[in-house]
């Protein structure tokens, strides 16, 4: 609010009354200053804007009683109006020091009203930040890592492109042999071609170049990792998924330590009380061969859903090294056998949790990855 812009309206009830001095005269320079003290005592009682605005017409404004006494000193006699003009300077430069106090203590208080009524507590804990985690694929992989290492196995990474050599031909599957159509993967070469490579279809591919490498005494590796097949996508099949290879090597292996390794695994990743069966099954690179399945971790083995009401599911393959494959990683079939197996990561975390789809492995979807988190 400005002194030179007032605004207009009726003087407050409670302030000395506007306009010049009454007929009898001007008043006395005594009599000024109890006006002035009244005038203070008035704006002394202001709290609001409201009654800040009705004081100023009442005193200050064109119309109010300061403004008056100006106005009443050409009646004052002339020997007096020196004196009576410096007491009505003095009043109305006290009332305008009152009046500018008045006006910044009524704005500070309507300031902090407001302050405090849309007050915002700073003090509250920040929004969490969302945490990341692991892949659950990840998870798995080291969680299986982890078992096996406690057995011996050591960890040997295989190339992710291989050659058609060490992908098919050296575990026993040659150029003609049926089990290449059930592998159709990506080549990057010709398949004709001397030295064609291709995206690995399954991590025994890793398998002869960790027994030249680490061989030929006794082995114990597991090779993990990705593979790559030109399969349709659907909710039981990817074009690449997880798998982990196991290899062990040595003098008198039997099918009898293959099956102790799975079962101490079985009970290390599902739980203390499983079992495990051994079905007969068909692999190049192994001979015999098995289908290896453990109890319904669901079910306890009465049978449901998951299972299909046997009690049972499948986890793996393994057998005992095919002696074509010992051959050409090194060995003697004849002072040394070999167990090995292999097992995909995706279907042991679906087997865990209940996941009906392999796709959400790799959607990306946080709300599907921050359960495992």
């Amino acid at each position: 609010m400005s002194a030179d812009t007032p605004s207009a309206g009726p003087p407050s009830a409670d302030t000395p009354s506007a306009g010049p001095p009454s007929a009898e005269g001007p008043p006395s320079v005594e009599a000024l200053r109890a006006r002035r003290d009244a005038a203070l005592a008035g704006l002394a009682a202001v709290t609001d804007e409201a009654g800040l605005e009705a004081w100023y017409r009442s005193v200050l404004s064109p119309s109010g009683e300061a403004t008056g006494w100006k106005r009443s000193i050409g009646k004052v006699p002339k020997e007096q109006r020196k004196d009576f003009g410096q007491a009505i300077h003095e009043a109305t430069g006290a009332l305008e020091l009152a009046f500018a106090a008045a006006r910044e203590a009524v704005s500070a208080a309507a300031l902090a009203r407001r302050l405090a009524a849309e007050r915002v507590d700073l003090t509250l804990p920040p929004r969490p930040r969302r945490r990341g985690g692991l892949h659950p694929l990840t998870l798995a992989r080291r969680r299986i890592e982890g078992i096996f290492g406690a057995m011996g196995f050591q960890v040997y990474d295989a190339p992710h492109v291989e050659l058609d050599e060490y992908n098919f031909q050296l575990v026993n599957i040659p150029p003609d042999h049926p089990a290449r159509d059930m592998q159709d993967t990506f080549f990057f070469d010709h398949p004709d071609a001397p030295d064609a490579r291709v995206l690995r279809t399954h991590t025994t591919a890793g398998q002869v170049r960790a027994m030249r490498e680490l061989g030929p005494g006794p082995l114990r590796v597991i090779l993990p990792g990705l593979c790559y097949r030109n399969e349709d996508i659907t909710t039981r099949s990817e074009m690449q998924f997880h798998q982990v290879e196991g290899l062990l090597v040595g003098e008198g292996v039997r099918m009898s330590d293959l099956k102790g390794v799975l079962l101490e695994f079985a009970r290390q990743m599902f739980g203390p009380h499983q079992d495990v069966r051994l079905r007969g099954s068909y692999f190049p690179f192994t001979e015999p061969s098995v289908e290896v399945d453990v109890r319904c971790a669901l079910c306890g083995g009465s049978g449901c859903r998951v299972c299909k009401h046997s009690g049972w599911l499948e986890i793996l393959g393994a057998g005992l090294v095919h002696p074509t494959v010992l051959r050409n990683g090194g060995y003697d079939p004849a002072t040394h056998q070999g167990i090995a197996f292999g097992m995909g990561i995706e279907r042991v975390v679906m087997l865990l949790h209940d996941i009906d789809d392999i796709r959400q492995f790799f959607r990306n979807d946080l709300r599907f990855l921050a359960h495992f988190r």
